[in-house]
């Protein structure tokens, strides 16, 4: 695979490295706390100035990432809701995509599906959603819910989706109206119950949000097994993989067309940490060579078949900066990336999915 290579930014807290908090504010002890609207603005403000496709904003259940019921004190514990501040720092921001994370097994299809509808909206078009399962007997607690097997969350994750998508498509895009003359807001035959009715939920309709205005946003996926293959090709439109070497990265990709993922678009996540340790226990790559190598990496796992990489910058206000000025410019430089955003593009435009006819529209048709 060749031509220009797509570049997302993955943000969590301070950094994907758990110490990160430290050397950010030992460096700069003025800085925002991850709990207010300037930080993710300015993050967004310089992820933005690297042209890059999309960010995505991490959440979970638990005040800490991979934590059960205890606290680390020495880790950053705490956070925001990610599509509350993602539309928070949508205003701020032209041209950037705009990706929440969501769990889906607490949390009900209608809710999510109005949420990331409002995102749309309020970005010009920019919106995408992570769906995440949770897979601890702790989450489940918190209400009053039993853990459950992988293979039911994820079963579960689907008829999620499915609805969500199925919300989406409750409004035809021209159900609203208008009318100053005869007083009609809206056309009412526009409007569509979905009338769902599966293993896990029942779901009348219609949303009460219109289709957004990408029809369907982009649904991404954070893959890691064969399960989870099968969920992202049912499910979403792009899906982030974990490679660590070439012969990994190979493997997953068989494994995805094995699993019908074929249309998807595919993005290797890399921690990055530029200079540094990398954090041992990250379920990605740590990446923590030159900027030159870097590239050289991503270049090479595109020829074998990905579309793009997300990197996670272990330590924001570090690695950010490097991601902006040095990979991206030796990019362009190459002629692999774009120099510029286009005007008024949409999220699911930028990354080359096809326009999201509406399910019921057809059929009234």
């Amino acid at each position: 695979m060749s031509g220009r290579l797509h570049l997302a930014v993955a943000l969590d807290g301070y950094g994907w490295d758990p110490q990160a908090w430290r050397a950010t504010l030992a460096a700069d002890p003025n800085t925002p706390s991850p709990l207010s609207g300037r930080y993710w603005a300015d993050l967004a403000a310089t992820a933005e100035r690297g042209l890059l496709d999309f960010l995505t904003i991490d959440d979970t259940l638990m005040p800490q990432p991979g934590r059960r019921e205890r606290i680390d004190p020495r880790r950053l514990a705490g956070r925001g809701d990610a599509a509350l501040v993602a539309a928070r720092i949508a205003p701020a921001t032209r041209h950037i995509g705009l990706v929440p994370v969501a769990t889906v097994t607490h949390t009900e299809p209608f809710h999510i599906s109005k949420s990331i509808a409002t995102l749309d909206y309020v970005s010009h078009g920019r919106a995408g959603w992570q769906p995440r399962v949770s897979s601890t007997a702790h989450e489940a607690a918190l209400f009053g819910r039993r853990e459950a097997g992988l293979d039911g969350l994820f079963e579960e994750a689907a008829d999620h989706v499915d609805v969500v998508r199925r919300l989406w498509d409750s409004w035809e895009d021209d159900a609203i109206i208008r009318d100053v003359a005869t007083g009609r807001y809206v056309d009412i035959d526009k409007l569509h119950y979905i009338d769902f009715t599966g293993k896990f939920f029942s779901v009348k309709g219609p949303s009460i949000t219109p289709r957004p205005p990408q029809g369907q946003p982009v649904v991404a996926v954070l893959a890691h097994r064969r399960p989870v293959y099968e969920f992202a090709a049912t499910s979403a439109d792009l899906v982030f993989i974990t490679p660590h070497d070439e012969a990994s990265l190979r493997g997953i990709l068989d494994e995805l067309a094995a699993a019908g993922g074929g249309r998807l678009k595919v993005y290797a996540d890399v921690v990055v940490s530029f200079g540094g340790a990398g954090d041992p226990r990250s379920d990605a790559l740590n990446f923590t060579g030159a900027a030159t190598e870097l590239v050289d990496l991503l270049l090479e796992w595109q020829r074998l078949g990905v579309d793009g990489a997300r990197l996670r910058p272990a330590a924001n206000a570090t690695d950010l900066p490097v991601i902006v000025d040095e990979v991206v410019p030796l990019l362009q430089r190459a002629g692999r990336f774009r120099a510029a955003y286009q005007d008024g593009e949409t999220l699911r435009a930028r990354l080359g999915l096809p326009v999201a006819p509406n399910r019921y529209a057809a059929v009234r048709r």
